[in-house]
C-alpha cells in the first residue's frame, strides 16, 4: 500500500516560509487511480455539499481526482447528486443515459449532450471513464436510489426553451401556446443569445424580460399545485424556464459592465443546485464539479474584495455553513487543453511555471508531487496562517493566454479562507479529447458519447 501519511521524510529539510508550512502540513496523495486516493477525502463525507474545483477546464489530473473523490463519496457516504458546471439541458441527457431513464417522455438520444464549444470540457476520456462507472453503479440500484446528474449553468438558451414547450405540449396544450408566444421575442436569438444582449440594451426588446419571468412563475406555481412534487419532467421544465429567465437577464447584463452578469450566473447556479436538492428530499447530498473561480469563497478573493462579485462557493457557505465544503485544486506547470480565444479550436498548450510570488509557487517549493492540505479551522494552524496572506492565484478557463498570463489569469486570494482544502499536482497534463475536433461539432466516436467505443 502506498505511503499516504501526511508526514514528510525525517531526513528532508523543510523549506522556509509558507512553502515550509505547506510541506509540514501536506498529506501525500497516491495516484488518483489508486483506491486510496478517494479514501483520504472521507473527512468531508458528513457535509451536504462538497464542491470540487479545478484550476483549468482542461487538466487530466483534476478530472481524475474529482472522479476518485466523487466515487468514494457516492459509494461510502451516500452522495446522490452530481452537479456540473454545465448547461441543464445537456446534463439532463447525460443524466438519462447514466440512469437508463427517459427524458421528455422518450429514451435519451446518444451523442447530443455537450455538442457546443468548449467540446473538450466534458467530451474527454477522463470524464467518459467516470460516466461509465456511474452508469454501472446506477444499474445495480433501484431508480429511487440512483445518483442523479444535473447541470448548473445557463448558456443553452435554445434547448431550455424547447424543454419547456415540449413539456407543456404533453400536459397542457393551451399553456404551450402561451409559452410559444412568450418565448417568441427571444426565438430569433436562441442560437446567438449574445446578439440579443446587444439589442436589449437599446430597450427595443424590454418585453422579453417580463415574458420569460411570467413563464417561470407559471411553471413554479404548477409545481406547487401538482400532487406529485417529485415529477422529474416538471422539475426539468421548471428549471429550464428558470434558465431562460436568468439567461435573458445575463445576456442583457453582459453589456452593462460591472459585476452584475457574473453574479447573475453564479446565483443561477446556486438556485439550480438548491432546486435539485429540494426535489431529492431530506437525504440529498451533492458533489459539485466546477472551476475554482466558482467554488472558492469569493469573499476571500479579489472577486469579492475588489470587484463586488459573489460566487457559488460563497452562497453555499452562507446557506449551509460547515455542511458545505469547498476543495480547490492547483498546479505549477505542465500542459492544458484550451483555446486561444472563445469559440476557437482546441489546442494543447504548455502551462507556464507559476509566478514567484504566487500561492502555486509556494506549493511547488514545498517539494511534493501530489498532496492534500486540510485548511479547515483547527487543522494545521501555521499553514492556514501562511496562506491567509493575499497572493496571486492562477485561474485558467477554457481560454488560456500565456503571453499575458499575469494580467489574464491571476487574481489575489487568501487561499486558507477561500477553500476548506487544497489539492496539489505539481506537474499536470492535458485532458484527452474523445476525438479530434471537426469544426464546432465532433463526429465518429462522439455519436454514441459517453458510451461509444
Amino acid at each position: 500500500m502506498p505511503d499516504i501519511g501526511h508526514e514528510v521524510e525525517p531526513t528532508r529539510a523543510l523549506p522556509r516560509g509558507p512553502a515550509g508550512a505547506i510541506a509540514a502540513a501536506a498529506e501525500r496523495l497516491p495516484d488518483p487511480d489508486d483506491p486510496a486516493f478517494g479514501r483520504l477525502f472521507d473527512r468531508f463525507g458528513d457535509a451536504r455539499v462538497v464542491l470540487l474545483g479545478e484550476a483549468s477546464h482542461g487538466t487530466s489530473e483534476f478530472y481524475r481526482a474529482r472522479a476518485a473523490i466523487t466515487r468514494w463519496l457516492v459509494e461510502s457516504r451516500g452522495f446522490n447528486i452530481i452537479a456540473l458546471e454545465a448547461d441543464w439541458p445537456d446534463a439532463a441527457i447525460l443524466d438519462a443515459q447514466v440512469r437508463n431513464a427517459h427524458i421528455h417522455g422518450r429514451p435519451a438520444p446518444a451523442g447530443e449532450a455537450f455538442a457546443r464549444f468548449p467540446l473538450w470540457m466534458w467530451r474527454n476520456r477522463e470524464f467518459q471513464a467516470f460516466t461509465r462507472w456511474l452508469a454501472a453503479h446506477n444499474a445495480a440500484r433501484p431508480r429511487g436510489a440512483q445518483v442523479r446528474v444535473c447541470g448548473l449553468d445557463l448558456y443553452n438558451l435554445a434547448a431550455s426553451m424547447r424543454t419547456v414547450i415540449d413539456y407543456l405540449d404533453r400536459v397542457d396544450a393551451e399553456a404551450a401556446k402561451v409559452a410559444r408566444a412568450r418565448y417568441g421575442c427571444l426565438a430569433p436569438w436562441a442560437q446567438e443569445p449574445a446578439a440579443y444582449g446587444r439589442m436589449a440594451v437599446s430597450g427595443r426588446y424590454a418585453a422579453c424580460e417580463g415574458a420569460v419571468t411570467a413563464m417561470l412563475t407559471d411553471l413554479l406555481q404548477r409545481r406547487l399545485r401538482e400532487p406529485d412534487r417529485g415529477d422529474e419532467a416538471l422539475l426539468d421544465a421548471a428549471q429550464s424556464a428558470r434558465l431562460v429567465r436568468d439567461a435573458e437577464a445575463y445576456y442583457r447584463a453582459m453589456y452593462d459592465g460591472g459585476a452584475q452578469a457574473w453574479n447573475l450566473r453564479d446565483r443561477h447556479m446556486f438556485d439550480a443546485l438548491s432546486a435539485v436538492m429540494e426535489a431529492r428530499g431530506g437525504d440529498a447530498k451533492a458533489v459539485v464539479w466546477a472551476h475554482n473561480s466558482h467554488i472558492g469563497d469569493a469573499r476571500a478573493t479579489e472577486m469579492g474584495m475588489v470587484r463586488d462579485q459573489l460566487n457559488l462557493g460563497q452562497l453555499c457557505r452562507e446557506a449551509w455553513g460547515e455542511q458545505a465544503r469547498l476543495i480547490g485544486f492547483g498546479t505549477h506547470a505542465g500542459t492544458v487543453a484550451c483555446a486561444g480565444d472563445w469559440d476557437a479550436a482546441m489546442e494543447i498548450r504548455r502551462v507556464r511555471p507559476s509566478l514567484p510570488d504566487s500561492h502555486e509557487r509556494q506549493a511547488h517549493d514545498a517539494g511534493l508531487p501530489r498532496f492534500l492540505l486540510d485548511l479547515r479551522p483547527g487543522h494545521h494552524g501555521p499553514a492556514r496562517r501562511a496562506l491567509w496572506e493575499p497572493r496571486p492565484q492562477r485561474f485558467i478557463g477554457v481560454v488560456y493566454r500565456p503571453e499575458t498570463e499575469r494580467q489574464s489569469h491571476y487574481a489575489d486570494c487568501r487561499l486558507s479562507e477561500q477553500f476548506d482544502a487544497w489539492v496539489w499536482f505539481d506537474e499536470t497534463t492535458a485532458v484527452t479529447p474523445l476525438s479530434a475536433e471537426r469544426g464546432r461539432h465532433e463526429t465518429g466516436a462522439e455519436e454514441t458519447w459517453p458510451f461509444g467505443v
